[in-house]
């Protein structure tokens, strides 16, 4: 009876200094702190039990070419600012997120995973991170388009790739971006 009692105290101690670590602010919670003991594998651990749970098994639209433009086009307007384009570096909210955001079009980005893994990404986003959840503002067409983008990635035609080129607000190439034409505007001057 000694033991039990005991055993509860320590469990109770145990889960009251977890609680009091948190709750005095000891935790690391700004993004350029490091990570908390057994964080990554208890987070990773967590979301992939939920994936392999909850994935769709085969994919509702064909892998084809106006697949990949139409995903082109939804990544570039939902997707880029975080896990920016190819050949491009990260932008300034990117360099600010913790846990960092995966550039998807640098190295193999997402082309080895199952396409139902990717979309329950995109459909439910990662709790704790910045991926947000797609399920109210894109269709289900929509998901699956980025989605089948991303995982043939290493696939897509140069016609994709021009789509995932920085656009100007007119739709050209951005100025300073890969396949801009001309000369957009001089430097900005400093202002005081």
């Amino acid at each position: 009876m000694k033991f039990l009692a005991g055993l509860i105290v320590g469990v109770l101690l145990l889960v009251g200094a977890a609680f009091g670590y948190f709750l005095s602010g000891s935790a690391p919670v700004a993004t350029a702190d490091k990570t908390m003991p057994f964080e990554k594998m208890l987070a990773n651990g967590a979301l992939h039990a939920r994936i392999n749970k909850e994935m769709p098994k085969s994919m509702p639209i064909a892998a084809d070419e106006s697949a990949y433009m139409a995903g082109a086009k939804i990544y570039q307007q939902s997707c880029a600012v975080c896990h920016s384009l190819p050949n491009m570096g990260q932008g300034p909210i990117a360099k600010g997120m913790f846990p960092k955001a995966p550039n998807l079009f640098h190295g193999k980005g997402v082309t080895d995973d199952k396409p139902g893994e990717t979309y329950w990404k995109v459909a439910n986003g990662i709790r704790l991170t910045g991926m947000p959840s797609f399920k109210s503002s894109l269709s289900e067409t929509e998901m699956w388009q980025v989605t089948l983008l991303l995982a043939n990635a290493d696939k897509i035609s140069d016609a994709v790739k021009e789509q995932l080129k920085p656009q100007s607000p007119g739709g050209a190439a951005a100025p300073g971006a890969p396949g801009h034409q001309g000369t957009g505007p001089g430097p900005v001057p400093k202002t005081r």
